[in-house]
């Protein structure tokens, strides 16, 4: 084939596989069948192996592609992406469309309301019909550039179907159906992974993977609904949010289905109640609905707050409330020994899954809302996620019902129980528990302890009842031999199994004393004490005097400590991960002077750069004290996206308080500060 007719060829396949990929992810209407849309992706890849000089960025051959990014860099969205002001009850919507009639002079109004999918907010930018970038929201000012990522996602055309001049700029949700969540977290648990929370979490996790490979195995999914930007189309620029999202459907970019042009505040009222009412039934999550001014003159006039745009607010759903009846009230041990009650129930639909089960968290939460075995009771999906028994309907009782009474001894292995004063938790004194084994090693393996990738819940079961290890330590006696065979293990598991082991022995000492579950020594108390003693030999010795010396360690970390140490069992457990070669002794450091020493700080909602845990590592790397209550010792509060009572709070106290932006300039600045410090002191 000459190559000018191999162009001809490569366009008309492109052209092809295009609109098969809008029929399919799109509009959910394929003509043409798996087989018959492989052979046409076939060709496409051999033609362009053979001309590669045709090949461009917006192929349908090169959605996957490149190296793994060591970060994500940091753009700046051409127009801000605001959040939203949320209204919880209708009387709230009735007062948005009071303001909004202030400001509506003789035109009519309209409403859209839309279902406010639980995703991802992006933010995509075509040139000349082509994408060139897609970012996550971030601030509303800048965001992450997750282009890459984006090019893996199907339903996102890589080139609109009209070719517009100029940039266009749209904005829109990524997210994962609640089938595909289900299934990505049985392949996780098949694979020994730790599990997703919920669809948000998981499309939220992919989407931010640095391998786009990663990504491109991940299920999303993504809807748009708002035209930002079209440079050079003010006179054919939509008149109406409506119009707009028929333009967006027009171009290649998916549209939810359900959203309704709506005539008044009342028809936009049915709208949030019907969808409240049958949100359960659709594939995807929603959490509300988003409502918007039809008018897009009428939302320029309106303008915008500092943070969220006055012509669109956010009806928040209610938690979705059930009615069951009390089967059984087992006990579960937990990795520290707590004994924590779990609610056995008839099985009943609650916002999206069925529910079997839900935690009572301690006898005293089952005696103040008196929850008998037998008894009706309402339950309710906490942030949409955790089933809690809200309360019990006592006219439903028949007198059968049976109060429950916290066993005298460990359910899993017979010793007794005990209960301190002021406390709520009964733990198990059983050094030796079996319940707690299973327990306390995918502790000890847990992202935040010795982060040991591979050893998760299904996978320590698997280790434990297979009898190839008793507890932690085991785990670094485990050969290629002792796993290969077993099931979900070929060889290339077990090796990388067998070095994320070895890769744990360099963890630093604080890892290693959280990673013990020794009571009340929580991530912080674990990095102040190997910060004072820096040795955990030195802890392991120290007088209950020597401990309660350290600042914020307090008698009842101390004596916890003092007890772990006394179990000869416990000795013998540490002997043998010192002679695994874990690192007991904290490197050598320089005294230098942390920016941020003596300065305490509280973090509240969502940060777009961060995950908590980031950031509090990076709070502690430049020496501050991260703690999760403000008083009046609090210095900074850093308040990102919804935040909580906490915001409040420092307001009421007068505790300055940072945004996210000027979090991110503070750290760079510190930063900076430190590199300019550390090269004075190399010259």
């Amino acid at each position: 084939m000459e190559a000018g007719e191999a162009k001809k060829r490569i366009e008309k396949l492109r052209a092809a596989i295009e609109y098969h990929n809008y029929l399919y992810y799109v509009l959910d209407a394929p003509e043409i069948s798996d087989a018959e849309y492989d052979a046409l992706m076939k060709e496409l890849l051999a033609l362009e192996a053979a001309y590669p000089q045709f090949v461009t960025a917006d192929s349908p051959t090169q959605r996957v592609g490149g190296a793994p990014a060591e970060a994500f860099r940091t753009v700046a969205h051409p127009l801000p992406l605001l959040s939203l002001n949320n209204a919880y009850d209708t009387g709230e919507l009735m007062e948005f469309d009071r303001r909004v009639k202030k400001q509506t002079l003789a035109e009519p109004l309209t409403y859209v309301g839309e279902q406010k999918i639980d995703g991802l907010t992006v933010a995509l930018l075509y040139q000349d019909g082509v994408l060139v970038q897609g970012a996550t929201r971030g601030d509303g000012l800048r965001g992450e550039d997750v282009t890459a990522n984006i090019r893996t996602i199907r339903s996102i055309p890589l080139k609109l179907r009209e070719k517009i001049p100029g940039r266009v700029l749209v904005r829109g949700e990524v997210f994962m159906t609640r089938d595909s969540f289900q299934e990505l977290n049985r392949e996780r648990e098949r694979a020994g992974q730790p599990l997703f929370a919920n669809p948000r979490n998981a499309a939220a996790g992919s989407l931010r993977q640095l391998d786009p490979g990663v990504t491109a195995t991940r299920p999303l999914d993504a809807f748009f609904y708002d035209l930002l930007l079209w440079e050079g189309a003010a006179s054919t620029f939509p008149a109406t949010h409506w119009e707009a999202q028929a333009l967006l459907k027009e171009w290649g970019l998916k549209v939810n289905p359900y959203s309704r042009l709506c005539a008044s505040i009342e028809e936009v009222v049915e709208y949030c109640r019907e969808w409240e009412e049958k949100r359960s039934t659709l594939p995807w999550e929603i959490d509300g609905v988003v409502v918007k001014v039809n008018s897009l003159a009428l939302q320029e006039r309106m303008g915008t707050t500092a943070k969220a745009p006055r012509a669109k607010i956010a009806y928040k759903f209610s938690p979705e409330e059930a009615f069951t009846r009390v089967r059984e009230i087992q006990v579960n041990v937990g990795r520290t020994g707590v004994l924590t009650p779990l609610a056995i129930l008839e099985p009943v639909r609650v916002g999206g899954s069925t529910v079997g089960r839900a935690t009572l968290h301690n006898e005293d939460f089952i005696r103040e809302k008196d929850i008998r075995v037998g008894d009706v009771v309402v339950i309710r999906k906490a942030g949409e996620i955790i089933p809690e028994v809200v309360r019990v309907v006592p006219e439903h009782r028949t007198g059968t019902e049976k109060p429950f009474i916290m066993p005298a001894r460990c359910p899993a292995c017979g010793a007794a129980v005990y209960r301190e004063p002021g406390e709520a938790a009964v733990h198990c004194l059983g050094a030796s528990c079996p319940a707690q084994q299973k327990e306390k090693i995918i502790h000890f393996a847990s992202k935040n302890a010795m982060d040991i990738a591979g050893v998760g819940p299904a996978v320590v079961n698997l280790l434990v009842d297979k009898g190839l290890i008793k507890d932690a330590a085991g785990l670094y006696d485990l050969t290629a031999g002792d796993l290969v065979g077993l099931e979900r293990f070929g060889a290339k598991s077990a090796e990388n199994l067998l070095a994320a082991v070895e890769r744990s022995k360099e963890n630093p000492p604080e890892r290693l004393l959280f990673a013990l579950g020794i009571r009340h020594v929580g991530e912080e108390m674990a990095r102040r004490l190997v910060g004072h003693f820096r040795d955990l030999d030195r802890i392991f010795t120290a007088t209950r005097e020597e401990l309660v010396a350290v600042p914020e360690i307090g008698e009842a970390i101390a004596d916890s400590i003092r007890r772990y140490m006394e179990e000869a069992q416990n000795r013998e457990f540490l002997e043998r991960l010192r002679r695994a070669g874990l690192k007991f002794k904290a490197e050598e450091r320089e005294a230098v002077a942390e920016p941020l020493e003596g300065k305490t700080f509280v973090l509240t909602g969502a940060l777009a750069a961060f995950t908590r845990e980031e950031a509090e590592e990076a709070l502690r790397g430049l020496g501050a004290r991260v703690t999760s209550s403000v008083s009046k010792k609090t210095d900074y509060v850093v308040a990102g996206e919804n935040p909580g009572s906490k915001y409040q709070k420092a307001m009421d106290l007068g505790v300055p308080v940072l945004t996210e932006d000027e979090f991110l300039r503070l750290l760079a600045d510190l930063r900076a500060t430190e590199r300019e410090a550390s090269q004075r002191r190399d010259n």
